[in-house]
């Protein structure tokens, strides 16, 4: 087994060829606006799993998950042969859902806010259904300030 960072660093590297040669070498037409988004290798070094993102449709993201199965040969060597690996690992392409759920709470967190707004401007002329202060406050009420001052004066004739 390798350790933790050999792993990490192959996976960057080969992040960094797959994106290279999507950008330069690979001239499928089915290839969309595809960006690399993350790499994992295993930890024998085996096997690398490759995360993209697609923008665009769903049937342009399909035609760039079949343009990148059929260019995986290819992409395989070049990072065989820019890492210097013994084996070259085996690529696995996955699309990565991440930006899309970053999205829809970007739209939840929206729909929150343009709520919240509403309830602050429907708030703004409104008043209190009973008093504008509901909690008692202790007030001096002679009964009561009369109950304290012989309670006082019963503890002081009593010491």
């Amino acid at each position: 087994m390798v350790d933790a960072a050999r792993a990490r660093k192959l996976a960057d590297r080969i992040q960094q060829i797959v994106a290279e040669m999507l950008e330069r070498r690979i001239k499928d037409p089915r290839l969309g606006f595809v960006t690399v988004t993350d790499t994992r290798v295993t930890a024998d070094l085996r096997e690398a799993t490759v995360f993209y993102t697609v923008f665009g449709s769903e049937a342009e993201r399909a035609d760039s998950a079949a343009a990148l199965e059929s260019a995986k040969g290819i992409i395989r060597s070049e990072v065989g042969r820019q890492t210097g690996v013994r084996f070259a690992p085996t690529l696995t392409f996955k699309h990565d859902p991440l930006p899309d759920s970053a999205r829809h709470l970007d739209d939840l967190i929206n729909a929150a806010r343009a709520r919240d707004a509403e309830v602050a401007r429907q708030a703004q002329g409104a008043s209190y259904a009973g008093e504008p202060d509901p909690y008692r406050k202790p007030e001096e009420d002679d009964e009561f300030a009369d109950v304290q001052g012989a309670e006082r004066a019963a503890g002081d004739d009593q010491a």
